[in-house]
């Protein structure tokens, strides 16, 4: 997938975003928008979340982060675009750090 097209998203997502099924909910949007890479807590409350793919499927994928699911209630997303690495091959969780 290494095109212009491609890009990688990290994104640190703020609020009332653990013990809610926010991992979960991040798995299932990245299985819909066919995105790579991994989602995980923070021992801070924050969930963080490294993805790869298209850029148009990244953006549709930032916006469901930005919601959350309906249990949680996100208060802010930092988000930094990187490089397209080629890194991942599935979504998955990670350990909380």
């Amino acid at each position: 997938m290494d095109s212009p097209q491609a890009a990688r998203l990290h994104a640190i997502i703020k609020g009332r975003v653990q013990g809610v099924g926010f991992r979960f909910f991040t798995m299932q949007a990245a299985w819909t928008h066919e995105v790579t890479g991994w989602v995980r807590n923070r021992v801070n409350g924050d969930v963080e979340v490294m993805a790869e793919g298209k850029k148009e499927a990244l953006d549709a994928f930032l916006i469901d982060l930005q919601h959350g699911p309906a249990s949680a209630s996100v208060q802010d997303v930092k988000v930094e675009w990187q490089p397209y690495q080629g890194e991942f091959t599935s979504f998955n969780p990670r350990e909380t750090i």
